[in-house]
Order: C-alpha cells, then sequence, then structure tokens
C-alpha cells in the first residue's frame, strides 16, 4: 500500500503488525521466503523417523526435494503437482508408487501449515487427480518355485537365507517383523511381536516347519537376533534380488511369501478370525485382498464332499 505522508504509512505498518500478531491476517511473508527444500529438510529430521517406512520415505523426499525444492509454498501449485505425477508415471513407475509420493508431498505441506506457522489457504495436493491402480497383486508362489529359491539359497551357502524362506511361508510375517524378532521372543512355540506395522503387538503360533528352519541357525555372539544377518530391510532386499537372479524366478517380491502364506492358512481350513490373529489384519477386506486360493485346491475340496 503506498500513502502521501511516511506518517500515515508508518502507522498502517504499526496497525497490521498488531492484527499479525493477534491472528486477525496471516503473515504470508515466512512463507513466501522459504524455499520447500527447507521444510522438507525439517520434516526428514523431525518427522520421518517416527515412521516404520524411515528407509523408503527418505528415497522419495530426494525425489520431491530435486522437483519442488527450489519453490516456495505458495508457488507448489496443483498444476505443477499434477506434472510431477505425470513425470513419475512416464518413467514407469507404478500407479501406487506415485500416489506414496503425492501422500507424502501432501504430509508435508500439512505439517507446514498446521504446525509450523506456513500459511497456505488449502492444501493443492487435494486438487489433482491420483493415478490408478491395481491394489490387488495376485501371485502365488509354486512348490517347484519355494523348493528352487531354497536350493539356490542353499547353494550359495547361505543357510540363514534359506531358513528365512521358510519361516516366512510357514509363520507368515511381515519382513520387518521376522528381522526384528529375537530368540528370547520365541517361548512353547508362540512369537511374541511387540512391534508390528498396526502398531499393536500380537502372538504368533509357530509350526514345526517354522521351528525348524530356525534350530539349527549359528547365533551371534553380540546380537540376540535370529536373523542377524540383516540389519535393514533394504539389505536384505538387496540379498533377495541376488538369490532371484540366480534362481531365474521372476515377478517375485518376497513380500508375496506372506501372501503365500495366508492362503496356505487357509487352505489348511482355518477361519477367517483364525487366520486374521495370525496374520494381524485388522480388516477383513484386507485379508481378502492377501487371500488367493488355488482353484485345485478348491475343485478336490468340491470333489471330496
Amino acid at each position: 500500500k503506498t500513502f502521501n505522508f511516511k506518517e500515515d504509512a508508518i502507522k498502517w505498518a504499526r496497525n497490521i503488525e498488531s492484527e499479525i500478531d493477534k491472528g486477525v491476517i496471516n503473515n504470508y511473508a515466512i512463507t513466501d521466503k522459504t524455499p520447500f527444500a527447507k521444510i522438507i529438510d525439517r520434516y526428514q529430521q523431525e518427522i520421518t523417523p517416527q515412521k516404520k517406512s524411515f528407509a523408503r520415505e527418505v528415497s522419495c523426499l530426494k525425489n520431491l526435494k530435486r522437483y519442488f525444492g527450489v519453490l516456495s509454498l505458495p508457488h507448489i501449485t496443483p498444476e505443477k503437482i499434477a506434472l510431477f505425477r505425470d513425470m513419475r508415471l512416464s518413467q514407469g513407475l507404478l500407479g501406487s508408487t506415485v500416489i506414496k509420493d503425492i501422500n507424502t508431498l501432501s504430509h508435508i505441506i500439512d505439517i507446514a501449515r498446521k504446525e509450523w506457522g506456513y500459511y497456505l489457504p488449502s492444501n493443492p495436493t487435494h486438487l489433482i487427480r491420483k493415478p490408478k491402480y491395481c491394489s490387488e497383486r495376485v501371485r502365488r508362489l509354486s512348490r517347484e518355485e519355494e523348493q528352487k529359491l531354497i536350493t539356490f539359497a542353499n547353494n550359495s551357502r547361505s543357510m540363514m537365507m534359506s531358513s528365512i524362506i521358510v519361516f516366512a511361508i510357514e509363520s507368515g510375517m511381515r519382513l520387518g517383523e521376522i528381522l526384528k524378532l529375537e530368540w528370547e521372543d520365541i517361548h512353547k512355540s508362540i512369537a511374541t511381536l511387540s512391534v508390528t506395522k498396526n502398531g499393536e503387538s500380537r502372538e504368533v503360533p509357530l509350526s514345526q516347519a517354522a521351528l525348524m528352519s530356525i534350530n539349527n541357525l549359528p547365533k551371534h555372539y553380540a546380537s540376540k537376533k535370529i536373523f542377524w544377518r540383516w540389519n535393514t530391510v533394504s539389505g536384505f532386499q538387496s540379498s533377495w534380488q541376488r538369490l532371484k537372479k540366480r534362481s531365474g524366478i521372476s515377478d517375485l517380491h518376497f513380500h508375496d511369501l506372506r501372501h503365500e502364506a495366508i492362503s496356505r492358512l487357509f487352505e489348511k481350513g482355518l477361519n477367517p478370525m483364525e487366520v486374521s490373529a495370525i496374520s494381524g489384519h485388522k480388516s477383513m477386506q484386507v485379508l481378502k485382498r492377501y487371500t488367493h486360493i488355488k482353484p485345485s485346491y478348491l475343485l478336490e475340496k468340491i470333489n471330496n464332499k
């Protein structure tokens, strides 16, 4: 605003500052002058370490900083976010991966607006279309593939790799849960998981095959963990990718072993409540997505009746 006299300008400015202090109007200065890269850095230091998906999110933050880092919040418009979405999809990424990027961006903006004093009328990520994706992955592990994985793991003299494969199929645990498991967590064939994805502890009954897969594993003198060879999920994934390459098995994620385990539990005759108690699923709808019973099993069951 302009004035004919300096005194009027000073008076007006003091009045505006007073209104800002009272919260009557918003202070745009910090929002306009702060590059988004600085906000991302703070988010990575304060928010990301609280998440279980820490490693994955750090990679996501690098991509967001590369694309949006030099901009201030008001310049991160729906148009720019849509271009980011389309660019990531053109790179061959899955729609689910791009949605995770956009959700992370959205959370950063929300934290900055609600907790860190950056004023923005609305969150621009809410105004763009999310990519379409297939949320249900159907990948059963055949008995032949299972034996092939174990054989190649043994040939590479990796007893721990073959053991973790069998243990995953028999227990239905997530990879992160398996890698955190310690010897003292197992008592009378029951594994107690104190830290899980949904934040609640659960007890998992272990089959004889699951127990046999770990009984002969060497113990580490300085670690209580059963599968002490891998400190992180990403470290294990490197070993997993090498095993898949040697065995020639394609399109198989380690998480598919959890799908396989849950499907086999149903094929053994367990009801949904019993399976959910083992798998830790709170929603029957989510549990259904993890379950793919083989038609050959259903055909045999029908004929036997």
